[in-house]
């Protein structure tokens, strides 16, 4: 059990309407019942997670400073701090189309589903303060991407964001969520849920940059419907344990579900992914690509599983995850399974970890390429197939800006390491 202030009364003082108050009461007591997970779990497993002590953290109680990111062209903005809502502009021509960007309300039980995957998504829908709601209405095409900013610089604190993004059909949207904090130890813990009705089509990014002392455990849970289409992608770079579970499920015939991430890991970070795909109805696709560095004594975790039901005949799904080894120190984990209950379908899955290749690199230092350079060229070059196929374009220069910050560092180290300058 949680020895900690996350205590059903915590949860009945947060503010609200009605419905909200009562699901959050009904979440903190099976929090409050739950035991902690433990390695001993195979959805734990590889990680550190008998290290979490949630009697550190406390409920951000105040919001602070504003995110200091700037946000690509956009159409809407968010701003929240230490979990709570400071802020939402909302341009004129979305909001004549009926596109909605605010806080749950009196009307939205209904679009509040439960999202009880684990623990910490418990104690997300038992303390999130000020769920938010991005709802397109049907037919509406939205033209520049929703932006989510999201800072946290509590110290100790705990927050517990909240999105739900519901597009209706025939519709389209793109979501770029961005997540920061200053140099606090801190416990975040977000949801994001994705409905996508029929014929819908929608674009999703998350770049996840939280200090080294900031516990991160997430999940994201999605909707397809038929004909509909989901992109949904991240970028993971920060904090000192950063999970993210994503389940995807493709619910409606001929759904569409493609999930696309990149991951850098340096000092003794600990970068964590569980995904799961699940195709409940026929004619489905998904396609699955993760690619991640680390360095250091830093570690990566990957387990994915496809998931085929016995209804989801015609189903075409793929799952990849390849790393790159940067250091001796480093370790990563990468594990892909299928489970297929129809013999009509065409899945696969692949996983790679190793160094930088050899040939590679010996063909760039034959042609007087310095070895850091190198390095540098093919680290690049490693992830640029994931930042093709990122939707949400306006933010795809700020993600490889902060990607190849964390290359230099790599090039700076190792070239220091072999006694040169890091040049």
């Amino acid at each position: 059990m949680i020895d900690s202030q996350f205590t059903p009364d915590a949860a009945g003082a947060l503010p609200g309407p009605d419905w909200l108050a009562r699901r959050r009461m009904a979440a903190a007591e099976q929090v409050a019942a739950a035991p902690m997970p433990s390695v001993e779990e195979e959805l734990w497993r590889y990680t550190p997670i008998g290290q979490l002590d949630l009697g550190r953290y406390r409920m951000a109680s105040d919001a602070g400073a504003r995110s200091p990111t700037s946000a690509p062209g956009h159409c809407a903005i968010v701003d929240t701090s230490n979990g709570r809502l400071c802020g939402v502009e909302l341009a004129s021509e979305a909001a004549d189309q009926g596109v909605e960007v605010r806080p749950l309300g009196d009307g939205d039980a209904e679009l509040a589903a439960s999202v009880d995957v684990d623990l910490f998504a418990l104690m997300n829908a038992a303390f999130s303060v000020e769920p938010l709601l991005v709802r397109v209405p049907p037919g509406a095409n939205v033209e520049g991407p929703i932006v989510v900013r999201h800072w946290v610089d509590a110290d100790g604190g705990a927050v517990f964001p909240r999105l739900i993004v519901d597009a209706g059909a025939d519709s389209s949207v793109e979501v770029l969520e961005l997540y920061g904090s200053a140099d606090v130890a801190a416990f975040v813990s977000p949801v994001v849920e994705i409905r996508v009705a029929s014929a819908a089509r929608v674009g999703y990014l998350t770049l996840q940059e939280l200090g080294p002392k900031v516990w991160h455990i997430g999940s994201q849970v999605s909707h397809i419907g038929s004909q509909a289409h989901l992109r949904a992608s991240s970028a993971a770079l920060g904090g000192e344990y950063a999970r993210m579970r994503l389940d995807t499920h493709l619910s409606g015939r001929g759904a569409t579900g493609d999930l696309i991430s990149l991951y850098f890991g340096d000092g003794d970070q600990t970068l964590d992914f569980r995904t799961f795909q699940d195709h409940a109805a026929p004619d489905t696709t998904s396609s699955l690509l993760f690619k991640g560095a680390v360095d250091d004594a830093s570690r990566s975790v990957y387990t994915g599983l496809i998931r085929v039901r016995p209804n989801a005949r015609g189903t075409n799904a793929y799952q990849t995850n390849r790393n790159i080894k940067l250091s001796e120190d480093a370790w990563a984990e990468s594990v892909p399974n299928l489970e297929i209950e129809n013999n009509e379908v065409h899945c696969s899955h692949a996983s790679a970890v190793g160094p930088i290749d050899g040939e590679q690199l010996f063909y760039l230092e034959s042609r007087g390429v310095p070895t850091e350079a190198a390095e540098r060229l093919i680290v690049t070059g490693f992830f640029d197939e994931v930042l093709d196929q990122f939707p949400v374009l306006e933010a795809v220069p700020a993600v490889r800006d902060r990607l190849q910050s964390k290359i230099e560092g790599f090039s700076h180290h190792h070239a220091i390491e072999r006694g040169g300058s890091g040049a």
